[in-house]
Order: structure tokens, then C-alpha cells, then sequence
């Protein structure tokens, strides 16, 4: 690692400033390697400062001598890209044609020209598929505005991985270990083979559309659901009344139902119909677009985090590898979704009053008013002012209000039957998303709880904010109890700082380890896949 000391104490301006200045130093070793280093040395400055400079600080650490002499490293770099879609990746993006060319070409038959254009190739190949295959191919803010999670490296650290892999005994193997190290990573990749091999061999039988169908019901179509999850690998499912939906079949749907991450009832509504009913092509794309996104994220969820699942309805925080606290969540409705954010816990409030946020106010209070003028009295709101003066409702303009600005804030008092319940974990981000306690626990008994503003719903608050309060002596349960039962409002900073991962993926292993195919509730897969499957921009 020595050999590329240069990148690691370089200063801090900002990337295509720094680069332009070593370049222009570059070293008199240059010289050297028949005349190959002199011309990648030209060729790299040539580059545009747009480009991306890893392989030029790559070969700046090095003094442009070339790193693709041995024709077998070339070979092994062709069959990595060969081998690409095992990531749910497309081949197509790293030119192919051109690689096979030059992993056939003998070095010590082209003239420096072309040994240069070799070398560049081969090294922006490498570049690309790691940055790919560890990052991923998407840069997930032109996606998302609000992403945030840790991004990829710069330039800098990127040339000395590049560095290590070109150096490694053995260059495969090199490649393949930059993939995320996550379980789920593994079972995606090894449910994509499953679900491109079904989808070779053409699609699964279609139930048809119809009425909820309920256990121990009759229809036409209970023949097509049969014929379904026979070809999914369900046996033993023939019966005397092939038109009776009997236990045996209603028992392969609640299997049906478990895979999915569903309510396992048994019952054939709009949902699992829809999940019967999704091609092993859709079901591969579905796990290339949470391949992608475990890509993006890796970094972060494989430290100490409390990590949000939104599609799961499921939170847990883990510390020191261990998971020490889980809940069931309930998380934003699709027309007020949650966001995908990585965040911290800046305090807790107990006892917490509720400021409406502007997107309630606007879309559920102004308009509940306008509909009922006892709307306010009925969920415990009052109007005050900026100075914090009560304001009477009935001198308020509501049918003029939505368009004309609200100057005054809504607010509940805070008590056991608040929105926000007797916990608020307060986060740091702009968006005005928490999570919290809730006035209506039983909501929690639901399979799916896409019911939310946003804010995400805690089952088990009390347990949390014990864990990041982390102070036994001064906060034991019945230290935090005594606090709530006072009714008193009261903001807390926490004694545990623990990054907090907001975060969408439709898949995920279920208890037992199995690959868990989600309902997309918020519609975000097909983009991934769009993205993905369109060419690579330079």
C-alpha cells in the first residue's frame, strides 16, 4: 500500500483542482516502460475535468508504469464482466466487445500508442466494475431529493482500492469480495438465479380477477390459483371439488402470504392477487432493484445502527452486532410517504405537544374545518398565534384559508391520548420526520401499516428511549415511568449517539433466513429498473 502513500495524504481542495496539480507534477518515471508511461501520462491529461479521476490518480500513485502486462489478469477482468449479472448488472456497460480484444492482445506486440489505450481500457474497466458492484450503479439522489445516506467514496480512496485489487494474487476474487458482505446481498443474488431460470422456462399460470375469495368458497377460478402455486413448487394440492378453495390450497396461499411479507389470512384480495399474479421476469426485477439499493446503503447497516424498515413495518437497533431492541412500526401511506433518510436522535421529549405540520394542516385540518366547524374541539386542537396567544376558531376564514396562507399554528396538548402518544424521538432532519409513540396501539395488530402522515409509530417506545438515554443510575424503567405519569412536558438529550437509517426495500430474509419478496407500497421499484436498464452515461 506504500506505493499509493501519495493519495492518502493528499490535501483537501476540492477533487479536479488537486488532481490537476499532481498531474502537472508528475514524476520523471514517467519516462520509463518504452515509452507507455509517457503516453498515458499525455492521454490522462488530455481527460476532461468532468471525468472521473480515479484511474488517474491510480496511475499518478504508480508513475504510470502500466499494470496490465500479464495477459491472464486481463482474462480474469473479462470474465468478472462476463460474470456481472449475477449482480443484477448489465455486461453492456463495460464495453465488451473491446474488453475480449484487449484481453486477447499481447502486450509486447502493440506499440506504445495502443499498449496506452490497453492499459486506460482495461483500468477504467476495473474502476467501473467496483465502483458498480460496491456502490452501485445509480447515483440514488438523482432518484431521491432528500437521500442522505453515506455516499461513495472520492476519487482518492477509490484509486487505492483500485490499487489493492490490481495487486491482488487473485484479481477475481479481488473483484468479487467488493460486493456488499451482507446476507441479504447473498440470497438476492442467489433468488435472481432462481427467478431468470423460471422466467426462461416462460410465466406462471394467471388467476384471474374477481370478488375477495374466502376459505371454503366456491369459484371458477380456484382451478387457475391451484394451477399457481403448483407451478411455484406447491404439491399435493389436487381435490375431489376442484372448485372448492379447501384447506390444502388455503394452506400453500398462507405460505404464499409469509413469503410476501403479507397478512397471512388466506384471504385472495387485491394484494395477493396482485403478488400471485407478478412474472419470475418481475419478481428478477425486483430483486436487481433491492440489490441496487443494498449497494447504496451497505456501509451504513453493517455499523451500529436503529434501523427503520419501512416496507417491513419493523424497526430494530443493534449494538455491537447485536440486535437489542425491536418493535413493529406503522410508517407513511403512499400519498404521504416516509422518506429514506440516514439521521440521528437529537433528543427525547416526554409528555410531547403536538405542533400540526404544515402538510396536515393543510390537507386534513383546513379542510375538516371547512366541512365541520366542531373539527378542532373533536381532536383536541386549538389555534395560537406566533406568540403563543390562544385564537378563537370562529373568527378564522377557513374556506379562504388554504388559499390565501394560515399565519397561525395548530396545536394538541400532549397526554396519553395525543397524537404523538408519551415519547417523541426527535431527529435532526429538515422534513419534520420523527418517530413516536401512538394514542392507538391497536393499529400495531395490522399486517400492513402503511397508515401514517410520515412520522413513523412506535410499538415499544418506552424500551427505546431507555436504551438512548443510556444512564442506569439516573433512568431505570421506573425513573422513565414516574417522568411520563407527571404529565409534564419535558425534552431530553440522549446518552447514546446511534445513526438512525430510514430505509425502503421491497426484500428482506424472514425469520428463518428465507428471501422475503415485498409489496412495493410506495411504487419505487420500477425507476430502480428503469435506471438500470438504461446505458451507462460516461
Amino acid at each position: 500500500m506504500s506505493c499509493c502513500g501519495l493519495l492518502l495524504i493528499a490535501p483537501q481542495p476540492a477533487v479536479g483542482e488537486e488532481a490537476a496539480v499532481q498531474l502537472a507534477n508528475a514524476p520523471t518515471l514517467a519516462q520509463q516502460d518504452g515509452g507507455v508511461a509517457v503516453v498515458l501520462e499525455q492521454q490522462l491529461r488530455l481527460r476532461p475535468a468532468t471525468m472521473d479521476e480515479t484511474v488517474a490518480l491510480f496511475y499518478l500513485s504508480r508513475a504510470y508504469r502500466p499494470a496490465w502486462e500479464h495477459a491472464p489478469r486481463a482474462q480474469a477482468l473479462l470474465a468478472a464482466v462476463e460474470a456481472v449479472g449475477e449482480h443484477g448488472l448489465d455486461p453492456a456497460d463495460f464495453r465488451p466487445a473491446a474488453l475480449r480484444a484487449a484481453a486477447a492482445a499481447d502486450p509486447a506486440t502493440l506499440s506504445p500508442a495502443h499498449r496506452a489505450e490497453r492499459e486506460l481500457l482495461l483500468s477504467d474497466t476495473l474502476a467501473e466494475l467496483l465502483r458498480q458492484i460496491r456502490y452501485g450503479k445509480l447515483d440514488p439522489r438523482s432518484l431521491y431529493r432528500e437521500w442522505n445516506f453515506t455516499p461513495a467514496p472520492n476519487p482518492y480512496e477509490r484509486a487505492v482500492e483500485l490499487a489493492g485489487v490490481v495487486q491482488a494474487a487473485e484479481l477475481r476474487a479481488a473483484i468479487d469480495a467488493h460486493a456488499p458482505d451482507l446476507p441479504l446481498y447473498r440470497a438476492l443474488q442467489r433468488g435472481l438465479a432462481q427467478y431468470r431460470a423460471l422466467a426462461a422456462l416462460g410465466d406462471w399460470p394467471k388467476v384471474p380477477g374477481g370478488p375477495t375469495l374466502r376459505p371454503g368458497e366456491r369459484s371458477g377460478r380456484v382451478a387457475a390459483l391451484r394451477a399457481r402455486l403448483q407451478a411455484d413448487g406447491e404439491a399435493g394440492l389436487a381435490a375431489a371439488d376442484p372448485n372448492r378453495y379447501d384447506e390444502t390450497l388455503v394452506a400453500a396461499v398462507r405460505r404464499f402470504q409469509e413469503r410476501h411479507g403479507m397478512e397471512v389470512d388466506g384471504v385472495i384480495g387485491r394484494q395477493t392477487l396482485a403478488a400471485l399474479n407478478a412474472s419470475p421476469a418481475q419478481r428478477a426485477d425486483q430483486i436487481r432493484a433491492n440489490l441496487e439499493r443494498l449497494r447504496w446503503v451497505a456501509q451504513d447497516l453493517q455499523q451500529d445502527r436503529l434501523l427503520v424498515d419501512i416496507t417491513g413495518y419493523h424497526a430494530d437497533l443493534r449494538l455491537g452486532g447485536e440486535t437489542v431492541w425491536a418493535s413493529r412500526i406503522i410508517v407513511g401511506r403512499p400519498t404521504r410517504k416516509t422518506p429514506s433518510l440516514r439521521d440521528s436522535v437529537v433528543n427525547l421529549v416526554f409528555n410531547p405537544k403536538w405542533v400540526v405540520p404544515p402538510t396536515i394542516l393543510r390537507e386534513d385540518v383546513i379542510p375538516g374545518m371547512v366541512r365541520n366547524p366542531g373539527y378542532l374541539a373533536s381532536h383536541r386542537l386549538r389555534v395560537v398565534d406566533r406568540s403563543g396567544q390562544t385564537v378563537d376558531p370562529e373568527h378564522i376564514d377557513w374556506a379562504g384559508a388554504r388559499g390565501s396562507g394560515f399565519p397561525y399554528m395548530i396545536v394538541q396538548a400532549s397526554g396519553p391520548d395525543g397524537s404523538l402518544g408519551r415519547i417523541k424521538f426527535s431527529l435532526s432532519n429538515r422534513y419534520s420526520i420523527y418517530l413516536h409513540d401512538t394514542n392507538a396501539p391497536s393499529l400495531f395488530r395490522r399486517a400492513e401499516r402503511a397508515l401514517s402522515s410520515g412520522c413513523v409509530r412506535v410499538e415499544k417506545p418506552a424500551e427505546l428511549a431507555l436504551l438512548l438515554l443510556d444512564d442506569p443510575l439516573r433512568w431505570s424503567a421506573e425513573a422513565l415511568d414516574s417522568a411520563l405519569d407527571s404529565g409534564r412536558t419535558r425534552t431530553v438529550n440522549v446518552g447514546r449517539e446511534v445513526t438512525v437509517l430510514l430505509h425502503y426495500s421491497t426484500a428482506s430474509l424472514d425469520e428463518a433466513g428465507a428471501l422475503q419478496l415485498r409489496n412495493d407500497i410506495y411504487n419505487y421499484d420500477p425507476a430502480i429498473v428503469a435506471a438500470l436498464d438504461a446505458p451507462l452515461r460516461p
